[in-house]
């Protein structure tokens, strides 16, 4: 498989106010030349809800910085994680709370047309779930807005969600785009105790941006190999679909360094190269 291979931001540099999964302020110049070092081709910039005033990514003159760094080390940034709208929902029933996340997410579209990003991962799991079918209803109406918006761009708007096929392939179907995609993330799947093979043939090509990790049934993550996430039996499957996007390594750390992340990673190299 000769896709990309990229790094999810903050899994590369100490914790950021105690998490890995985080937009490291101060450091994220520095994760760069660490991926670098690691054979990397991307980073997923993450876009925080805390400090989301801070992040280059919503202003000119921060792409510009994220443009140079890339240009520097031959790390590129062309997906991003919108972990804001984890905090602060496109569908939360605060019309307030909603109001001003479509807002940032218009600035991110804007912004981000320098980089040439292909995805903008929304995640709707955990607090920003898609419980019910009113916070369904409302996430549709937002994002629905910008659907000529990102045709036009041809940015994807990459759903990560909790939800089962079926229901999953139906509000897909009623966005209908083909800028409205799927990330699909092999750990948090084993989590939930979905059958990958179901997904994959649910979801087919609209899969467009995918998350590396592994976790244990009901649990949280772990090393690659030590959950329930059957890689071998995932990776022969993708085969099927001619799948072109990126693989972004979001696997377990540990405070210990960087060792525990390098191994992981040779480990999906023998499936990305077998």
């Amino acid at each position: 498989m000769n896709n990309k291979l990229g790094v999810m931001q903050g899994r590369l540099v100490p914790k950021y106010q105690g998490r890995y999964q985080a937009f490291p302020i101060g450091m994220w110049k520095d994760e760069f030349k660490v991926a670098q070092e690691c054979g990397l081709d991307l980073i997923e910039f993450i876009l925080d809800f805390n400090d989301a005033e801070l992040n280059p990514l919503l202003k000119d003159v921060g792409i510009d910085e994220i443009l140079k760094i890339s240009e520097k080390t031959g790390v590129n940034v062309k997906t991003i994680c919108a972990d804001y709208f984890m905090e602060a929902p496109l569908h939360s029933s605060d019309e307030k709370v909603a109001k001003k996340s479509f807002q940032v997410l218009e600035v991110l579209l804007e912004t981000t047309k320098k980089l040439k990003i292909t995805d903008i991962v929304i995640p709707c799991v955990d607090q920003s779930s898609l419980k019910t079918k009113e916070a369904v209803d409302r996430f549709v109406k937002q994002v629905a807005k910008v659907i000529p918006r990102i045709e036009k761009q041809n940015i994807n708007l990459s759903l990560e969600t909790d939800l089962a096929p079926k229901p999953f392939v139906k509000l897909l179907d009623r966005l209908n785009s083909k800028n409205i995609t799927v990330n699909y993330d092999i750990g948090n799947s084993a989590a939930l105790g979905f059958d990958s093979d179901e997904e994959l043939n649910a979801y087919g090509d609209r899969i467009t941006d995918i998350h590396i990790k592994d976790r244990v049934l009901g649990g949280g993550p772990v090393v690659l190999g030590d959950g329930n996430a059957d890689f071998e039996n995932f990776f022969n499957k993708l085969k099927e679909f001619n799948y072109q996007g990126p693989f972004i390594m979001q696997a377990y750390r540990d405070d210990d360094g960087i060792e525990i992340f390098k191994k992981q990673l040779d480990c999906i190299k023998k499936y990305l190269n077998g």
